[in-house]
């Protein structure tokens, strides 16, 4: 016969067992929700891309930041691989501030381009000597082709400015000579503008490297080219 007793303790062992059921299914969904989910492929690539610009001055080895400047590296790259700078040439110059070029051929006349793109200036690179930057015109999301490489630190291109600063996107890591080279072509105006080079300094090859070049790559000046032709107006400025 069942006592009281004993129906009571077996109660009391089902409230038990259920109660550890219940608390072993919530610790299984609290481990569940709580495991770190499995990382996603990344959408861009950010690793540093290398390029090569052959000039009639020598050779500018570039590191582009893919990480922190992707619409510009992207930009850049395109044109690269397509041709667009083969060329082209170093249509503005001025020696204490940047070398700027990458939009006009040797008898001056502007390349067609890309659409615009959006300005990367609150990336943190700064507009340091050997940076590369987009140049624009006064408005802020206007850069297409045109660079321009800094020869000194131009701070004041940090700061906004018609609503923007200048986007660097990479640096020189080999062929600042050249760079200090092209800055020191003499210099005049032409066609209403200035700081045009009296002798051409030709873009004659851009290419996108498999990978960092090495540090004793030759940087051999090329044969000088002939002298610039007159400039025209409205040229993207830094």
């Amino acid at each position: 016969m069942t006592t009281l007793t004993s129906l009571r303790s077996r109660s009391l062992i089902r409230c038990a067992a259920l109660f550890l059921s219940v608390a072993a299914i919530a610790n299984t969904a609290t481990a569940q929700e709580t495991k770190p989910a499995a990382p996603s492929a990344p959408t861009i690539a950010t690793a540093p891309v290398y390029v090569s610009m052959t000039t009639s001055k020598g050779v500018i080895y570039l590191e582009l930041n893919a990480a922190q400047a992707p619409i510009s590296t992207e930009n850049f790259v395109k044109y690269t691989k397509e041709g667009f700078y083969n060329g082209t040439i170093f249509h503005r110059v001025i020696k204490t501030f940047m070398i700027q070029g990458g939009g006009f051929t040797p008898d001056m006349k502007q390349k067609e381009t890309k659409k615009p793109i959006k300005n990367e200036w609150k990336n943190g690179l700064p507009n340091n000597r050997g940076a590369i930057s987009m140049a624009r015109t006064n408005a802020p999301d206007s850069a297409t082709c045109q660079f321009f490489i800094n020869t000194v630190d131009n701070k004041m291109l940090d700061q906004p400015r018609d609503g923007a600063a200048y986007a660097v996107f990479g640096k020189v890591i080999k062929g600042m000579d050249v760079v200090d080279a092209i800055a020191a072509v003499p210099t005049g105006q032409s066609n209403g503008m200035g700081d045009v080079p009296k002798t051409v300094v030709t873009i004659e090859k851009m290419e996108v490297l498999a990978g960092p070049p090495a540090m004793d790559a030759p940087a051999t000046p090329a044969t000088p080219a002939p002298t610039t032709p007159a400039a025209p107006t409205g040229t993207k400025n830094p």
